[in-house]
């Protein structure tokens, strides 16, 4: 039966047709989606036309009105009917009588109504009282009766909203995060409120409400479309339970997803979840540009008087090469070029959640449209920023989702589409999967300071439930993708095998402890061939952690951890004899031995800067990764005081320092004195290299006390305060007694930041002791830095010495 033979039922045989033909409507199944909903807003249109023509013959000046759902037509099969009937104040009694006339049949049918009668003049004030009463009448619909009133209504409520929306909005907001506390969010919950939950019908409804103010509008992309998704599952759901509920319980999915020709309820879920991340996600946006606006509209008065009129111009400060923050977010520069530079989205959100602050819907658009794919494997530079990324704790999940917004992640990490979404049919878990990974990392950061390679940790935690989706056991499925995505975004031969050894175990230690004996030399024994290593171990007992707390409050305790730990104990005992000695120095290279001897003859530092230029042969690409920077090479007379001049120019120079080694070289045969080579790769924070000349008169100058690098590094800093972003965990220092014969070797685990090595440096040098190698290494925000030290006399320190040395140490720099 078409929709026109229903209506022209509902006519023919008044409340009793309309029944009838309101059960035809929705249980034939001819119709469904968008135009099921609106032949039902249709056909009762015309029946409660019917019923106001019926009772107000005699009556002028008065008109029903449909709001909210309803007077947008998106009539769900058990939804209210919102009804308003407007008049003009003139006959009261008689629109008492008409009000009968039209409420008391829609309850004698057992339809829900939520209805009210006013004259325009208390519409408008209740709306200005009541939020609720105001969004839903700025979607007002003319059913009967006079439609200039119904119109003038219209008018003049749509114009209050404008006026009042500086105010209103702000209230609605707080509103909006209450609720949002009360009901969660809704891309994440296994029941979830398909209306009240954070990015549900009642977020997209609020959208339109906002962009009615003109003070800014959501991004309309896929909008439409989540929408429709999320009332043709409450559709479906009010069809097969027969109740007007927004709530999709576990009991009633696989019956909503059969309803809607969905394969299953994770299916559904999958499908609910998708539209919910773009309302969450346009809102996210949408607030923001809204907080923008108002704030601009409020500096703007005094910023005129104080530019005599002019317009203001706004700030730009630079955050990585080609990102800038500008008005409270992460923009692209003007000169960045993202056509040409495929690196930029990874570097532009890295700089954004290291800044704490959001990725600009324009930039990340902008990115989307133009930029080119990576090339594989992965240029240096890209993975590191995809691990300062990962490492940035908690505001990581908002960049993240920008990103993903507009399909950057899958497009980098083609293997997320799988997991992207995906619901956990599991009590414990309180995130989709690929929520769950980024909560690892989350989780992860705070971990760094425990372990010796951080990036490994990071990616480990990005990639170890990468599995599911898969047939099988996700961890054997998710060891096969670890290895091909981790070759692809550049890891070594070696750092692929840690990584894949992690997601491959990444269950082992927890359910080892929790369910083995640990008592049975055997039980230790098959943990520690399956790890393999004192490094993997250390991965693996952080991971463990991090992938716990992420998973929920029920997934770990006290009584856990200390199990976990008792076993990494036993292993890592197992595990002991792997420990490595002080590796052996290189021999010098013909160009290292050049600058040597020539900075024995001058007595003064040389130094050499050099850039790739040649492209990497086949046999570098297959071995270890090419590190980020440019090549610098120092030979500088033995002297005190070394490191942390060479650290403190380079920071005054804004060059950051990636990699660096310092050791006493040995001189030929004939050649008199000690030289300390640092052979260092570095990188612009943005713009150029300085010129190597300037560099070494720097050096000089630092080396005879003319250079006051301490003071010069304090007056930048308060000249260009750096943005609070990211509450790093604090720096860790701790000697390895055991690690080396000839030198007591000192760990420092930090979060990076310029002159981080000057400090270090300078603590050391107040402290009297040696440096007699240096191994530095930063691995996205992350430092790990090794320093072999001794006494004057070149012997290692005692231990109360040495404890005494990093105590200090880690106090500098953490005050």
């Amino acid at each position: 039966m078409s929709g026109t033979d229903v209506r022209k039922d509902a006519e023919d045989s008044g409340p009793s047709g309309y029944a009838a033909a309101r059960l035809r409507l929705l249980t034939e199944g001819a119709q469904s989606g968008p135009p099921r909903r609106a032949a039902l807003a249709n056909l009762t249109d015309d029946w409660l036309t019917g019923l106001f023509a019926a009772g107000a013959e005699q009556l002028r000046g008065a008109s029903l009105i449909a709001v909210g759902g309803y007077g947008r037509g998106e009539l769900s099969p058990r939804s209210d009917l919102d009804l308003l009937l407007l008049h003009d104040g003139s006959d009261p009694a008689a629109v008492a009588a008409l009000a009968d006339r039209i409420w008391y049949p829609v309850w004698d049918l057992g339809l829900a109504l939520d209805h009210s009668v006013r004259t325009p003049a208390e519409a408008r004030k209740t709306a200005g009282e009541d939020l609720k009463v105001q969004l839903g009448l700025l979607d007002a619909r003319h059913i009967a009766g006079d439609l200039g009133l119904t119109a003038g209504l219209r008018t003049a409520v749509l114009a209050d909203w404008r006026n009042q929306a500086p105010k209103r909005l702000p209230e609605l907001q707080e509103l909006s995060a209450e609720r949002a506390e009360r009901q969660g969010e809704l891309q994440y919950l296994l029941e979830p409120d398909l209306k009240e939950a954070r990015g549900g019908l009642r977020d997209a409804t609020i959208l339109r409400a906002v962009a009615a103010s003109w003070l800014a509008d959501a991004p309309r992309e896929g909008l439409d479309d989540a929408r429709r998704r999320l009332l043709d599952a409450r559709d479906a759901l009010h069809l097969t339970t027969g109740r007007a509920t927004d709530r999709l319980a576990l009991q009633e999915q696989d019956q909503v997803a059969a309803e809607l020709g969905l394969l299953d309820a994770d299916t559904l879920l999958r499908q609910v979840y998708e539209a919910a991340r773009v309302i969450s996600y346009a809102s996210d946006v949408t607030w923001r540009e809204v907080g923008r606006v108002l704030r601009s509209r409020a500096v703007r008065p005094r910023l005129r008087a104080m530019l005599g009129g002019g317009k203001p111009t706004a700030e730009r400060s630079p955050l990585a090469e080609g990102v800038v923050e500008q008005d409270g977010e992460v923009v692209l520069a003007r000169a960045a070029r993202p056509e040409r530079d495929p690196v930029l989205p990874l570097r532009a959100a890295a700089a954004a959640a290291q800044a704490g602050l959001p990725l600009s819907l324009h930039a990340v658009r902008r990115m989307a449209a133009a930029v080119r794919p990576l090339p594989t494997p992965w240029p240096a530079e890209a993975r590191e920023q995809l691990v300062t990324l990962l490492g940035s704790g908690r505001p990581t999940v908002e960049v993240w989702e920008a990103l993903e917004a507009e399909g950057l992640i899958t497009r980098f990490l083609p293997d997320w589409e799988r997991v992207r979404c995906r619901p956990q049919r599991n009590a414990v878990h309180i995130w989709t999967v690929d929520r769950h990974l980024i909560e690892t990392a989350v989780r992860a950061s705070e971990f760094t300071r425990r372990v010796h390679r951080p990036d490994l940790l990071l990616v480990a935690a990005l990639l170890h439930d990468i599995g599911k989706g898969w047939p099988g056991d996700h961890s054997v499925a998710g060891e096969i993708i670890a290895k091909d995505v981790a070759a692809r975004i550049g890891f070594d031969r070696d750092d692929v095998a840690v990584l894949s050894t992690l997601v491959r175990h990444h269950l082992l230690l927890v359910e080892t402890a929790t369910r083995r004996d640990l008592e049975d030399p055997a039980t230790v024994r098959s943990v520690a061939d399956a790890v393999g290593s004192q490094g993997t171990l250390e991965l693996l007992h952080a991971l463990t952690e991090a992938d716990a707390l992420a998973t929920g409050p029920a997934a770990w305790s006290s009584w856990r951890g200390s199990l976990v730990a008792d076993l990494v104990k036993r292993v890592a005992a197992v595990l002991a004899g792997d420990d490595l000695d002080e590796p052996e120095a290189a021999a010098p290279t013909a160009e290292q031995e050049r600058l040597a001897i020539e900075a024995i003859a001058t007595g003064s530092p040389v130094l050499a800067l050099r850039a790739q230029t040649e492209p990497p042969t086949q046999e570098q690409l297959s071995g270890d990764p090419e590190p980020l920077g440019v090549e610098l090479l120092i030979a500088v007379p033995d002297q005190p005081g070394v490191l942390p001049a060479v650290a403190g120019v380079l920071a005054m120079h804004r060059l950051t320092v990636r990699t660096a080694e310092l050791r006493a070289l040995d001189l030929p045969d004939g050649v008199e004195g000690s030289v300390l080579l640092l052979d260092w790769r570095v990188a612009a924070e943005y713009g150029s290299l300085p010129q190597a000349a300037r560099l070494r008169a720097d050096l000089v100058r630092a080396l005879d006390g003319s250079l006051d690098i301490a003071g010069r590094l304090a007056e930048r800093d308060a000249a260009y305060p750096r943005r609070r972003g990211v509450v790093a965990p604090p720096a860790r220092v701790s000697v390895h007694p055991a690690a080396s014969r000839l030198a007591t070797v000192i760990e420092v685990r930090a979060q990076d930041a310029p002159g981080l090595l000057f400090r270090i440096g300078r603590a050391l040098e107040d402290a009297n002791v040696r440096v007699r190698s240096a191994h530095v290494s930063t691995l996205g925000a992350n430092a790990v830095d090794a320093f072999y030290v001794t006494g004057p006399e070149g012997a290692p320190l005692p231990s109360e010495e040495a404890a005494s040395v990093a105590r200090k140490l880690e106090e500098t720099l953490r005050g």
